[in-house]
């Protein structure tokens, strides 16, 4: 895991990598690389090399990333990014019949965003998403909303859907559950969300200025889905 020896987190890891036919691409805004509390070195450490890819970038096009358009144009290829025209990922697991591959933007929301609506080879496969019916384990960072998840999180619950195998979440869920022990052992607080935080009356910073941000603020405090 590449952690001190007091907070490893290798015996929270499977023994051997899971044995899954999805394949992950894992599209990495370089703010999210560098931040140490990062979850996708403990996804990547649940699976094999070579069903866990991960590329580093806000800008991906076909001459810089040949192999990157070869899968974006697969019609096997998945885009895991919510929306009004994104198909749930239960619905498209049942008729899938070969091995999929699965593209999942790594960042904030505001930063997921741009490498989604920048980059027109993201909107070639087939856009879906997960059912907003859990909680994110993720405690020690502060999410937009209460059912908004970890990019290890959401990988999670899709490989569980893809594979119809739930203990795959369970198992790559597991370091995540430790690092957060460790973290608030070691005197982190835990994060509720911003959506949480808004409507209890806990939210102690300055409002934003911008009226887009407020409103987006608003939203979250009306539960309109944003």
């Amino acid at each position: 895991c590449s952690r001190p020896q007091k907070v490893c987190l290798c015996p929270f890891l499977p023994v051997h990598p899971l044995k899954v036919s999805t394949c992950l691409y894992i599209i990495q805004h370089p703010a999210e690389a560098s931040r140490v509390l990062r979850t996708v070195p403990l996804l990547a450490a649940c699976l094999p090399p070579d069903k866990c890819k991960i590329l580093v970038g806000r800008r991906f096009n076909e001459d810089r990333y040949p192999e990157l358009a070869t899968v974006c144009r697969n019609p096997n290829t998945l885009i895991l990014y919510p929306g009004a025209e994104a198909t749930n990922l239960e619905e498209v697991a049942v008729m899938s019949s070969s091995p999929p591959v699965m593209i999942i933007i790594d960042g904030t929301w505001s930063q997921a965003k741009d490498i989604f609506y920048k980059n027109s080879l993201f909107r070639l496969p087939k856009q879906v998403q997960l059912k907003p019916n859990i909680s994110s384990q993720y405690v020690i960072r502060t999410q937009p909303t209460n059912t908004c998840l970890s990019t290890l999180e959401c990988a999670a619950v899709a490989l569980s859907v893809m594979e119809k195998n739930k203990s795959i979440q369970e198992t790559i869920l597991h370091p995540l559950q430790a690092l957060c022990s460790f973290q608030l052992q070691h005197g982190a607080q835990i994060h509720h969300s911003k959506e949480h935080l808004l409507k209890n009356g806990l939210y102690d910073k300055p409002m934003p200025k911008n009226k887009r941000k407020l409103r987006r603020m608003e939203l979250l405090v009306n539960n309109v889905k944003i």
